[in-house]
């Protein structure tokens, strides 16, 4: 038996305290998102007092315009997309602008967007004209052709569906720019540098019961020979599905992509519901409807897969909703830039562990 099973039959015998009583999947006009600015070694001792305002203003900021997308009634991809254009616009995140150099001293950005209701999905990488890469993974989605777009032909198809384009001046930035030397001339590692996995990313579920998730990043410092993280990997660092979660992630994208991180999260939830409805329902609910999947399951399983992630060398964190409208971060480094919002008046962001 694999870890993955293992891991989903314990959460079961958790079931009876875990699972609400027989309900449907959301309540009417509920809504859910959560978003995330990366995770990393962050402690308040190396943060002034500015800088810590500084990125909860950002973070409430792209929080906020997510749930004024879901308030409003608007879909869970429209929420997904305010919100990670914000933070690519923003040079305190590693996306968009602000993003970290390759060895070579360029930007190349990755996004990923995928709709849960009928798992369309669309991803670009290597992309370094193109201002808002979540745009540009967006397009790919509608278009429907391909899932999976990468370097001049991505930014051929950005230039025919005329989404914006920028100099590469754009994305540049100082400490980033001083970041990529002092790793050359210390020889140290992307983490040593880096600090933390910059990556953004939302997850929302909408009123009409429909989730979704984008992720974008810059990658990693002194990233080299066309290196791709999870991020923009369907699957690693993005997954949305309505009979599950959606999720996004940030971290040491070769573990992630390792594990599968956001499929696991999600296949591992859609296991749980189902055995869930056969044993304790032989299959029927109350009304025909759905077991919620509480806010308590749906961290335990993002946590056992973060174990695994943890357990092969890698860190980082997600962040993850369900039908049910559960909103939860799961992460196994020392802070996670992060926030959620939902119809039920939760409106919190928060950066440490301790948080």
């Amino acid at each position: 038996m694999t870890r993955s099973f293992i891991a989903v039959a314990l959460g079961l015998l958790a079931l009876p305290t875990l699972l609400a009583t027989p309900a449907t999947a959301h309540e009417a006009e509920a809504w859910s998102f959560a978003i995330h600015g990366g995770a990393g070694t962050l402690s308040r001792e190396n943060m002034t007092p500015e800088r810590e305002a500084e990125y909860e203003a950002a973070l409430q900021g792209a929080l906020d315009a997510g749930a004024a997308v879901l308030r409003d009634g608007g879909t869970a991809m429209d929420a997904v997309e305010a919100a990670i254009l914000l933070m690519e616009d923003d040079p305190k995140f590693n996306a968009g602008r602000g993003a970290v150099f390759t060895w070579e001293g360029a930007n190349e950005l990755d996004a990923a967007v995928m709709d849960g209701r009928d798992r369309t999905a669309g991803a670009v990488t290597g992309i370094t004209a193109v201002k808002n890469p979540i745009l540009l993974a967006r397009a790919v989605m509608r278009d429907g052709r391909h899932v999976f777009l990468s370097g001049a032909g991505a930014e051929e198809f950005a230039r025919e569906r005329e989404i914006e384009t920028v100099a590469p001046e754009w994305f540049q930035t100082a400490p980033r720019r001083e970041a990529l030397e002092r790793m050359k001339a210390d020889q140290l590692s992307a983490y040593d540098v880096d600090h933390k996995f910059g990556t953004v990313g939302a997850v929302a579920l909408d009123q009409a019961g429909n989730l979704a998730a984008g992720t974008s990043t810059g990658g990693m410092t002194g990233k080299r020979w066309g290196r791709i993280g999870d991020a923009p990997i369907i699957g690693a660092g993005t997954y949305a599905d309505n009979r599950s979660c959606a999720v996004s992630a940030t971290g040491a994208g070769e573990y992630f992509i390792r594990v599968g991180v956001a499929q696991e999260i999600c296949t591992r939830l859609r296991l749980a519901g189902d055995t869930a409805l056969e044993e304790f329902d032989n299959g029927q609910s109350e009304g025909g409807g759905e077991i919620t999947l509480t806010d308590a399951l749906v961290e335990n399983v993002a946590d056992a897969v973060m174990a695994e992630v943890k357990e092969l060398g890698g860190d980082g964190g997600v962040i993850v909703v369900a039908p049910s409208g559960a909103a939860v971060f799961s992460f196994n480094t020392s802070g996670m830039y992060r926030g959620r919002a939902t119809s039920k008046g939760v409106n919190e962001i928060a950066i440490f562990a301790e948080d």
